[in-house]
């Protein structure tokens, strides 16, 4: 007689064990391996897709096309001959005959090299004044303990609300009450300082350690060797961007100057400028090459300061 009790237990423990798993998705797996989902996307942090880098690169050549397009245009301009009409409806972007006489005529029709000197000792004075003073008083205010500092504080943030066509007059009767109405220090006084200026180095000096102030004045160190060898060096890069922000400002203002300054040999070259326009006609080509002039300048201090201004950019303390 056969014994086949024993037997279906185990044929059924075999069959158990040889069936499938079935997975969430409803697929199933030889071995009771589930296969992994499908349509599911894996997400890697950091790594952008070909679609995104498109995006991003047709971004870019629009902002660039926008910013650099107009100026590139002038040079454009600037470069093409009398021969050459720049009115039609279908211009060319590259000149045919490219030349140079457009900036001899601006030579010519200006003493644009007095112009430019006189812009640069204007840059220069406003340049200066923000650099001594802005960083002494961001050092004061963001440093030293003293009454009222958070109420000068606040009268700093309050003049940049400010729009500047608020106080021009009250600046002019000051210059002229001075005796400085039709110099170029008149002109680049008022620009000696500026309340955003000063409200970067505060934020810059904040960003030191408070540690290291109190270890130099353990040592016996005063406010102005804190100053010079423990502040200054950690600022460098925003003392730079107060400088190329200076300087832009003086070499582009237009409506100070023009209001202070009446003689023509003290004029700024913005002011200048406005003598290539005729009144009968304007020659745009002329007008162009003078845009150019005045824009060389800028890129020069720029292309040099250029590593310090986005080391200010990116400062935001002491590196270790």
């Amino acid at each position: 007689m056969t014994n086949t009790t024993s037997t279906e237990p185990a044929l059924t423990g075999a069959r158990g064990a040889a069936s499938p798993t079935p997975d969430v998705t409803g697929a199933t797996r030889p071995g009771g391996a589930s296969r992994p989902p499908r349509g599911r996307r894996r997400v890697v942090w950091g790594v952008m897709s070909t679609r995104e880098k498109v995006v991003r690169y047709v971004l870019l050549v629009v902002v660039l096309f926008i910013t650099i397009g107009p100026f590139l245009w002038q040079l454009s301009t600037s470069l093409k001959g009398a021969g050459e009409d720049i009115y039609t409806a279908n211009p060319s972007f590259i000149p045919t005959e490219p030349t140079i006489e457009n900036y001899l005529k601006v030579a010519a029709a200006i003493p644009v090299w007095r112009y430019i000197g006189n812009s640069l000792l204007v840059a220069a004075i406003d340049v200066f004044g923000n650099i001594v003073f802005a960083t002494l008083a961001g050092f004061a205010l963001a440093r030293l303990q003293w009454r009222y500092r958070k109420v000068v504080l606040g009268l700093f943030l309050a003049t940049l609300v400010l729009p500047g066509e608020a106080t021009i007059i009250s600046q002019f009767v000051t210059v002229k009450d001075l005796g400085l109405a039709d110099n170029l220090v008149g002109v680049a006084l008022p620009g000696m300082i500026a309340a955003l200026n000063v409200l970067l180095m505060f934020n810059a000096f904040r960003q030191i350690p408070e540690e290291i102030d109190q270890a130099a004045v353990m040592d016996g160190a005063n406010a102005m060797q804190r100053l010079r060898y423990i502040a200054l060096p950690a600022v460098q890069g925003t003392i730079a961007v107060i400088a190329i922000f200076s300087f832009i400002g003086a070499w582009d203002d237009f409506l100070w100057p023009l209001i202070v300054l009446q003689s023509p040999q003290n004029l700024t070259l913005t002011v200048g400028l406005q003598y290539l326009q005729g009144t009968f006609a304007t020659d745009q080509r002329m007008i162009a090459a003078g845009t150019m002039i005045a824009f060389i300048p800028i890129a020069v201090i720029f292309a040099v300061l250029q590593r310090f201004f986005f080391k200010g950019v990116e400062e935001g303390g002491v590196k270790g």
